[in-house]
């Protein structure tokens, strides 16, 4: 077989070479959706911890809760929005370009989140500006996972696309950690007024350096030989969403399912900081303890990542993915009884096992299973849309928990995690169904007769890709 098309880059180019830059993509991806995702989460912990009391009437703190996690599902719903717009953009104009543009969209409306005024300074204007940020938040976060997925992909060797392509989901939990790790001093030193007036600003503001940090580091990134050689005979699509919709529908539909594996996080962050900390539910976990919750079980998962990635070009992408999405959708009920019994112990107990390792075996593999999916004229485009519209159906979830669960009622960890688990019996079916793609070459994915390489000669693939990185 020839192995320049297993090897993207392999032309031309020595393996030292060719490993460089995989390496330069991988740091790319990792970094950029690192700082893009500290811009996204830290809204997200805001929502779920103090927004409810500064952007909305307090004289109902159901309507309060309700309306601010509602919020948070807004920025959802301009995701699919982005997608189109952002993976047309990514398929024609190449990964580069789509990425660079969406930070810079998303440390914009971030830092201008820090500086708007509260409900009780302009009444009704302030959740009205709050949505219209979040609005520019989520479309343009629409395009960073599938536009550095497919970036990392391009730029790995056959054999190894699971592992480098784990990285950009690697990325996005250091951003948690870090969107967690800033509001945790604040919480802590400040006193609670001080921090409800001004100190919850900080974090929005310092989405300046973010942003200046990611420039800096995107700029530096090369375009994909992929997406190059597509351009070089003529075969960049004009129409890349037409082409998906009419190619690769049903696969489009198996992703969509696929990502409504995004309840755990949301379960994990959103409901389940809202049910701990909110006084009307009357839990009383501290906001400064609760949040360390999120920031034990993303360490966690940094570290699991890409051991579940490199297994994953072992055994393959599905397996994982299934096991992922069937014991973590059951550990919610683990995770929401241990906040019931104010057990602050057992409740990171159980963030870690189900957040921070098992729901890693969804979260580590999608990077590289996702965009493997499609072809490369197409690849950008098809993840986009597919994976955001999933998560934006997921992310209106919290609302709806707050809603028939909401403070005062009994059985929560039950109700919320019955639904949680039907969610994640959805995905591990989608997986299920779904082929297997990590012994297809490059340029063969997204053909529906594409055969995989023979186990035996991918492994000894496998092996020499291994081999020619530890030397370089």
């Amino acid at each position: 077989m020839d192995t320049n098309s297993l090897s993207p880059g392999a032309q031309g180019e020595s393996h030292a070479e060719h490993h460089k830059q995989t390496k330069k993509a991988t740091a790319s991806g990792w970094i950029g959706s690192a700082l893009e995702y500290y811009d996204f989460f830290i809204y997200a912990q805001a929502a779920a911890l103090i927004f409810p009391q500064l952007f909305f009437p307090s004289g109902n703190p159901k309507v309060a809760i309700v309306a601010s996690l509602a919020t948070y599902g807004v920025g959802y719903v301009a995701r699919p929005i982005g997608a189109f717009v952002l993976g047309h953009f990514g398929d024609t104009h190449g990964r580069k370009t789509v990425l660079v543009l969406c930070m810079f969209l998303m440390g914009f409306s971030t830092m201008a989140v820090g500086l708007l005024p509260t409900y009780h300074g302009v009444g009704m204007l302030a959740p009205a500006l709050l949505v219209i940020l979040r609005l520019v938040q989520g479309f343009a976060v629409a395009g960073e996972i599938s536009g550095a997925s497919s970036m990392i992909l391009e730029h790995s060797p056959f054999g190894r696309r699971g592992y480098f392509a784990s990285f950009t989901l690697q990325g996005v939990q250091a951003g948690q950690i870090l969107a967690a790790a800033v509001f945790l001093p604040l919480a802590y030193y400040m006193p609670e007024d001080t921090f409800n007036s001004w100190g919850w600003r900080i974090p929005f503001l310092l989405s300046a350096v973010v942003l200046i940090a990611g420039y800096i580091i995107r700029r530096e990134v090369h375009e994909t030989p992929a997406f190059e050689k597509e351009g070089e005979k003529g075969a960049v699509s004009r129409s890349p969403i037409v082409d998906a919709f009419k190619y690769n529908l049903a696969d489009m539909i198996r992703v969509v399912c696929m990502a409504l594996m995004n309840v755990i996080p949301v379960v994990a962050t959103i409901f389940g900081a809202a049910y701990a900390v909110q006084p009307s539910y009357g839990i009383g976990f501290a906001k400064s303890m609760y949040l360390w919750i999120p920031v034990a079980g993303n360490i966690i998962a940094v570290l699991v990542i890409p051991f579940v990635g490199n297994l994953s070009d072992k055994i393959g992408h599905r397996p994982p993915i299934i096991f992922g999405a069937l014991a973590s959708g059951l550990l919610v009920y683990f995770y929401l009884y241990a906040i019931s019994v104010h057990n602050v112990t057992l409740a990171i107990f159980a963030s870690l096992l189900m957040w921070g390792i098992v729901y890693q075996g969804y979260n580590a593999i999608f990077p590289s299973y996702y965009p493997e999916l499609f072809p490369t004229r197409m690849r950008v485009s098809a993840m986009a849309i597919a994976q955001n519209i999933g998560t934006t159906i997921t992310a209106l979830l919290p609302a709806l928990f707050a809603t028939v669960a909401p403070p005062g009622s009994t059985n929560i960890p039950f109700i919320v995690g019955s639904l949680a688990l039907a969610v994640t019996i959805i995905a591990a079916f989608a997986a299920w169904s779904a082929r297997e793609t990590y012994r297809i070459p490059l340029n063969q994915l997204g053909e529906k007769n594409a055969q995989p390489v023979d186990k035996a000669e991918y492994d000894c693939l496998r092996e020499e890709s291994v081999a020619r990185a530890r030397a370089s």
